[in-house]
């Protein structure tokens, strides 16, 4: 059975108000509970190469920390958003170590 989600479109109750039954706060699985994707991607970026690490569960603040610590060791810059979190440069097999080091379970994704 599908569970299906239900939207409102338009409520002529002037007192309504919109609850949600999600969850707003995502709660961060511990590092051995997640698995991580480490890939090298070129695509839309003008033939850069990022390091991307794909797979985090977790709140944004988190995820923040994580990708401040992997920048900070491989020394670039770099973002993290959606879950995602791009390092500027070729450093697939340094965050792999990295990560590693710090309890995640890890996969290369790609070549080389």
């Amino acid at each position: 059975m599908s569970k299906k989600k239900k939207f409102i479109v338009y409520s002529t109750n002037p007192d309504f108000q919109f609850n949600s039954d999600e969850d707003e706060a995502t709660e961060t699985l511990s590092p051995s509970e997640q698995l991580l994707y480490v890939s090298i991607d070129r695509k839309q970026r003008g033939g850069k190469e990022v390091t991307l690490v794909e797979g985090f569960v977790g709140s944004d603040d988190d995820l923040k920390d994580l990708a401040k610590l992997l920048k900070s060791k491989c020394g670039v810059g770099g973002s993290a958003k959606d879950g995602e979190i791009i390092v500027q440069g070729n450093f697939k097999d340094k965050v792999h170590d990295l990560l590693v080091a710090e309890g995640y379970k890890v996969k290369k994704k790609g070549g080389n």
